[in-house]
């Protein structure tokens, strides 16, 4: 994975830091427990943000919304919040058709 392509937030106060992705088009995010060892952050599941997160983001102007209007733009930035449940499902049964051919 490229490093570009990922982002670390460490609110350094304890809780634990947060990575966000983009993979396939797609902002992930995972958890990273601070007592973890460097080792085990590949096991650490990654989950797709909703529109809604994403949308979150974006009005709070956070870091993260920063950081994705620089990397995938700000109009593809405005549809990922934007899309409805029933596209990402659409979206997401894709992929797993794409995956299985």
């Amino acid at each position: 994975m490229l490093a570009w392509n990922t982002l670390r937030v460490d609110p350094g106060d304890g809780s634990p830091a947060q990575d966000y992705r983009i993979e396939n088009g797609h902002v992930e995010m995972r958890v990273l427990d601070i007592k973890m060892k460097f080792e085990t952050e590949r096991h650490c599941r990654w989950q797709r943000l909703t529109p809604p997160q994403l949308a979150s983001h974006v009005i709070g102007n956070t870091v993260v919304a920063q950081w994705l209007q620089r990397r995938m733009g700000v109009h593809p930035l405005i549809r990922a919040c934007a899309q409805s449940s029933d596209q990402v499902e659409r979206a997401e049964e894709s992929s797993l058709e794409d995956l299985a051919a």
